[in-house]
Order: C-alpha cells, then structure tokens, then sequence
C-alpha cells in the first residue's frame, strides 16, 4: 500500500506547521518554565522539542545522506532560537525535498541504521509517515506540559491544519 507523494507532502507541511505553533508557544515561557522536568524520557518542553527537533533532522539526513551525519541532540541544539531558526530551516529542506517525490519514490524501499547501529530497510512512505506520527506523539506531550503549567496550548490537530488552509484558500 503506497501513498501519494501529496499525501506526504501535506503531512510534511502539517509537521512544520504544528512543530512552529508550537515553538511559537514556547517563546513565552519562562527559563524555568521551559526547563521544568516532567519526569518523561525528555523531562522539559525545552528538551522534548530539542529531541523532535533532532530526530527530524537525522531522518532526513537517513533520506538524504549528503555531509557527515549530524548525530543526535548536540549541546548547542538545546536552545530555543535553534529551534525557532533552525527547525524551519529543516522543515523548508524536507518540503522541498518532497516535492520531488513520485509514486514509484514513495514507494522505493529505503535502508538506514537507527542510533544503536541496527540495519533496517522500509518504504520510503512508511519511514515518511513514522516522522509526522513520531512529531504528532511529542507535540502531544508539549501540550500537556504546558496545561499542566496554566498555558493554553495552540491548536494542533491536523483538522485545524486543514481548517486553516482552507480559510487562506479562501481569502486568496
């Protein structure tokens, strides 16, 4: 079972979108705030978007292999102006990427290590899809984190994305 290379691109740009609403929330916490550990596997806001954040970029470069491989979470990725300036920097690599696929390169099987040296080999759809649902996963717990703190969070379901889009066509 393929997917469409629109379907892909759509979601590609629905992370990006959602990962920025969310970075744009977190610019008005405070240093404590988003460094407050919530006893997860990433602890804080902070460190959970830096982790979605580098799991994006590994992907793609897994994808797109050129340079040397820029490994996990640095140091100096944990900085929200890296995420405000960077990620969407990555985001514009990956839409730009994307819109070079086709069905038969959606479909074209794909073979990468993961971070403990495992080979494995998918299609390239699948792999596609795994990074939205792996950001959906951590975007939902950010949410969390800040409710739990008093904030709202910004809408992020995919059918407020699409509402979105919709009303923009509109306007146009």
């Amino acid at each position: 079972m393929a997917v469409s290379p629109e379907v892909l691109q759509l979601h590609i740009d629905y992370s990006a979108w959602a990962s920025k609403r969310l970075v744009d929330a977190a610019a008005h916490l405070s240093v404590e705030e988003l460094a407050r550990d919530f006893s997860t596997a990433d602890h804080s806001v902070l460190d959970t978007l830096v982790h979605l954040y580098a799991a994006d970029r590994v992907w793609f470069w897994r994808l797109q292999p050129v340079g040397p491989n820029p490994g996990f979470v640095s140091s100096t990725d944990r900085s929200l102006a890296v995420l405000q300036h960077e990620w969407p920097a990555l985001y514009q690599r990956w839409k730009e990427w994307a819109r070079t696929l086709t069905p038969e390169s959606a479909d074209t099987v794909v073979s990468y290590q993961d971070m403990r040296g495992n080979s494995w080999s998918q299609p390239l759809w699948q792999v596609i899809l795994h990074v939205v649902n792996h950001g959906t996963h951590h975007r939902g717990q950010v949410a969390g984190f800040l409710r739990s703190m008093g904030h709202t969070p910004p809408p992020l379901d995919l059918v407020f994305y699409h509402r979105e889009r919709s009303a923009s066509r509109a306007s146009a």
